[in-house]
């Protein structure tokens, strides 16, 4: 384990845009922290992505929990506070990257086909609440100082309607709102806060849309850049977001999408 060196915490790592995006911190020499919620029949899946992160000469941890989960949350903080301490490290970098999510209509044919408030408030929790407790934790823990950097991961769909995807739109908006008000919060303790927008990519938490084969032949034609978004666009964007001299840059939703957004 580096003593000194800074760590990342990936809320989200072990599929799609958080295993990229912790692949692509490691390689720039970032210890990492990662949390995700995986079943037994996963665990070999996220076991090669540490391994991955190990074999870039950096220290990782991760944690097998809800990252909505108060009492889990604050024992990962705990946690990450004494390898901190013991190694003399900081944490410079948080990235908010969760997919889960209820998929269900607003207004169908069949009532019992409707989202429950349970899913709607579930889905908002998960997907964008989770993230203010998380940057609160660390704050009053005094584990990020200046110099620091928040990301969450959000897409169109924040202000782009498909169906079945309501509860999960209105969580990326929110996600998107949380931003604005962390940059201004976080700013006097020279903490930037942004969130990613990457165009449609293909990930397992795509995958569970329905109609998603519709989506990615559409940002196929769509793209200005001849090609669909990849995991590997966001990570890269969020290393270059992290480089010293962007720390004027803050409280923006960045389009990582190759035009793909104005083009539709």
């Amino acid at each position: 384990m580096k003593t000194g060196s800074a760590w990342a915490l990936i809320l989200g790592s072990s599929s799609g845009f958080g295993e990229a995006i912790s692949l692509e911190l490691a390689a720039e020499g970032y210890n990492i922290f990662g949390v995700h919620l995986d079943r037994k029949v996963t665990q070999p899946k996220v076991d090669s992505i540490i391994n991955l992160i190990k074999s870039k000469n950096v220290a990782v941890q991760f944690f097998n929990v809800n990252a909505a989960d108060d009492i889990k949350r604050k024992g990962v903080i705990e946690s990450i506070e004494k390898t901190l301490i013991a190694t003399n490290s900081a944490l410079r970098i948080l990235v908010h990257s969760i997919a889960f999510g209820t998929l269900r209509p607003f207004i169908s044919d069949n009532e019992k086909e409707f989202i429950s408030r349970a899913q709607i408030e579930m889905t908002l929790d998960v997907m964008a609440n989770s993230l203010i407790y998380w940057v609160q934790d660390i704050v009053s823990k005094k584990i990020m100082s200046a110099g620091g950097r928040v990301f969450a991961m959000t897409s169109a769909g924040s202000h782009r309607v498909w169906h079945d995807y309501g509860a999960v739109s209105a969580a990326k908006s929110a996600l998107e709102s949380y931003i604005r008000q962390l940059a201004v919060e976080l700013a006097p303790k020279g903490i930037t806060a942004n969130a990613v927008c990457a165009g449609v990519t293909d990930t397992p938490a795509l995958r569970k849309i329905p109609g998603h084969e519709k989506m990615i032949e559409i940002a196929s034609q769509r793209n200005p850049s001849g090609r669909m978004t990849t995991p590997s666009d966001a990570a890269k964007a969020i290393v270059a977001l992290s480089h010293e001299g962007t720390n004027w840059i803050t409280g923006n939703i960045i389009n990582v999408d190759g035009g793909e957004d104005i083009a539709g």
